[in-house]
């Protein structure tokens, strides 16, 4: 996962402890989100995107577990009534 939370974060101007302390996590927590160690629960993402009153989608992003980004590399094409994923 992908994800924009340091940005929100110096976009609100708060401090990782600051945006731990209203999420209810440690400092380190926020550190290795942003670095990408960790993957935030789905409580904590909720979390975030309200202390940023932004919606999930705007400071996450899944990736695929072969690393395709379905918002960059999936095409999806409609043929009759069956959906086709090409990559």
């Amino acid at each position: 996962m992908k994800n924009k939370i340091k940005v929100a974060r110096a976009e609100q101007g708060m401090t990782q402890q600051q945006l731990a302390d209203a999420a209810g996590v440690s400092r380190q927590t926020i550190n290795a989100i942003e670095s990408g160690k960790f993957v935030p629960s789905t409580v904590l993402a909720l979390k975030m995107a309200q202390i940023f009153r932004k919606a999930v989608e705007e400071i996450t992003r899944l990736l695929l577990e072969n690393g395709i980004d379905p918002e960059k590399d999936v095409t999806i094409e409609f043929k009759s009534e069956q959906a086709e994923c090409l990559s």
